[in-house]
């Protein structure tokens, strides 16, 4: 006895996509037709594709570019972790051209959670360095870190818009980057960093926060605690795992 229950339509278009991907015939960061080709294709409303797109989003199937498209979001884009590599490192390493933007780069006085993170003292300063890392130029993450300004003397006379920061402390500064601590949670995307990272306000995105210990003057010490905000629409994050007995 049918119960005259009908399929939604937004659902019949997800599984249509996600076919679509399964079988190959929509490939890793192909852009998938536009919304205008999906209501002519499928003879649906514009809410109903977008319905169907914002939940393959959130599923993971998808990822935006704003002022682009949407894409398939497959393993072509991933990174790392947990590994101690700079940003710029990350990028290239994904077989892309690294870019960054300089928001905002220079000494400021520290605060106690800094003091404690960087073990100084109230006397010393701190060097705050914030920037946007783009990948193609395409916004990864926004990334601000802070370091203890009497290990490293002279930071402001670098252009960070074209330098990496961990090439400049271990090129100048002799440092040798030994470990790191860190914390991850997933957040919603407030305003200023949906701006900066060209995202819907809301999405979830992902918060790393941490210190980074290295090898200064013979000693290890921290040589900068940070908090990166990392788009996780468009990527895919691994880790590397081994067995211990």
């Amino acid at each position: 006895m049918s119960t005259g229950y009908k399929i939604p339509k937004y659902y019949l278009l997800k599984q249509d996509i996600i076919q679509k991907i399964e079988k190959d015939e929509l490939n890793d960061d192909q852009m998938i037709p536009s919304e205008r080709e999906l209501i002519e294709q499928h003879g649906i409303s514009r809410i109903t594709v977008r319905k169907a797109i914002d939940e393959l989003v959130n599923e993971g199937y998808l990822y935006r570019i704003q002022g682009k498209g949407t894409y398939v979001k497959g393993d072509s884009v991933k990174q790392e972790l947990f590994s101690i590599t700079s940003c710029t490192r990350d990028i290239l390493q994904m077989g892309k051209v690294p870019t960054r933007k300089v928001i905002h780069a220079g000494v400021i006085e520290p605060n106690s959670k800094r003091m404690r993170e960087l073990e100084i003292t109230p006397s010393d300063k701190i060097f705050m360095l914030d920037r946007v890392y783009f990948a193609d130029d395409d916004a990864v993450n926004r990334t601000i870190v802070y370091l203890p300004y009497k290990l490293f003397p002279n930071l402001s006379k670098h252009d960070f818009a074209a330098q990496s920061l961990y090439d400049v402390l271990e090129s100048e500064y002799q440092v040798k980057i030994t470990r790191a601590t860190r914390t991850i949670e997933a957040i919603a995307a407030e305003p200023e960093i949906a701006a900066l990272l060209s995202i819907p306000e809301g999405i979830a995105i992902l918060l790393f926060r941490g210190i980074t210990y290295g090898i200064v003057n013979n000693k290890e010490v921290p040589i900068e605690s940070f908090k990166s905000y990392y788009r996780s629409d468009n990527r895919r994050f691994y880790i590397n795992q081994v067995k211990v007995d």
